[in-house]
């Protein structure tokens, strides 16, 4: 165990969690986008120790295992549900191992279902028992807690609270709002209340939402809950007219006639002083708990840590331009060159 648990971290200070392992992995191509299942935690574990590795180096301080859409249903449908359980114990192998390199707290993942319904018993006790199973592999494994992420029902989040808060694991639940709020009929701060009052230890938002139009919804919740909050968005530039990632849309883009979500987004992502400053103004609502999800780099990572005021290690390579050959002030500097970048 690390020497402090989740809320005893927050209490000193914000705690990173780097999220956005589907997104990087499929950039590197170990993953397919659209079943976005992490089939590379069996095929290439080495894919997904190495990024553990990146973001620990970056300055997250929680190593979420990589279980993300891991479920039964989404196995079935790829055709593995035969390795639903191997692929689960492996992922959490993996976190664990890279946390205990640090002190990184090392968390396990549950996430939406997909076959929740809310007027419907049957896909209720499904949703549940892939929750149950998941959860009990995360006990097993000895996370220091549980995130359940990406949700965008109400009640699957108080469903998988329920069963978090059963395994007596300290819950991080965090909400996926997309254009018209949650899916079923609650306001997002109403939902993180009830949340809250269930026993949910940390809430607030994850995913779907940019910087820009989560923090909107962030200073609501922040007026009607008490913290711990969460806020992890994506690192896209998304609107008051584009409000999720899913909606943006990109002149410039003939390659895909509809959207270019997932997989031509680069030119709308934003860059890491965006993100700095979207931790600094979360920070100020009282968002303790931050980090970045689908489309996250390290280095997004990192100038959210150091934003926060944190000193991961990788920030022995932070951008120093005083020493570019024609940009920088250094006098050891060829003048001439400081010279000619007024032409370049």
């Amino acid at each position: 165990m690390t020497s402090l648990n989740l809320l005893e971290r927050l209490d000193q200070g914000p705690v990173i969690c780097a999220e956005g392992y589907l997104f990087e992995i499929e950039r590197r191509g170990y993953l397919q986008a659209g079943a976005f299942v992490p089939e590379v935690v069996l095929d290439h574990p080495h894919v997904v120790t190495e990024l553990h590795r990146e973001f620990m180096h970056a300055g997250s301080d929680v190593i979420e295992a990589f279980t993300y859409y891991a479920n039964r249903d989404k196995l079935r449908i790829m055709g593995r549900e035969d390795d639903l359980e191997q692929m689960n114990r492996t992922a959490l192998t993996l976190a664990k191992e890279v946390a205990r390199e640090g002190d990184a707290l090392f968390a396990g993942n549950i996430c939406n279902t997909n076959v929740f319904l809310p007027d419907d018993a049957d896909s209720k006790k499904v949703a549940r028992a892939m929750f149950e199973e998941q959860v009990g592999w995360a006990m097993d494994a000895g996370v220091d807690f549980i995130i359940a992420e990406t949700i965008s029902f109400y009640e699957e989040a108080l469903l998988a609270l329920e069963v978090i808060r059963d395994s007596g694991a300290i819950s991080v639940v965090t909400l996926a709002v997309h254009r018209e709020g949650l899916r079923d009929d609650y306001t997002v701060p109403e939902a993180c209340k009830r949340l809250k009052d269930a026993g949910a230890d940390v809430v607030g938002m994850n995913c779907i939402r940019g910087p820009n139009t989560m923090l909107t919804v962030m200073e609501e919740i922040s007026k009607e809950v008490e913290g711990p909050l969460a806020a992890l968005p994506v690192p896209y530039r998304t609107t008051e007219k584009e409000v999720n990632f899913q909606a943006l849309t990109d002149s410039g883009c003939d390659c895909i006639p509809d959207r270019p979500f997932p997989t031509a987004l680069e030119p709308l992502t934003c860059n890491r002083y965006e993100i700095a400053e979207f931790a600094k103004k979360a920070l100020a609502l009282g968002v303790q708990y931050q980090g970045v999800c689908c489309g996250a780099g390290p280095h997004h990572i990192r100038a959210m840590a150091e934003a926060l005021g944190k000193n991961p290690p990788a920030s022995r390579y932070s951008p120093d331009m005083s020493k570019h050959y024609a940009l920088g002030n250094d006098a050891r500097l060829v003048k001439e060159n400081i010279e000619f970048a007024e032409k370049m």
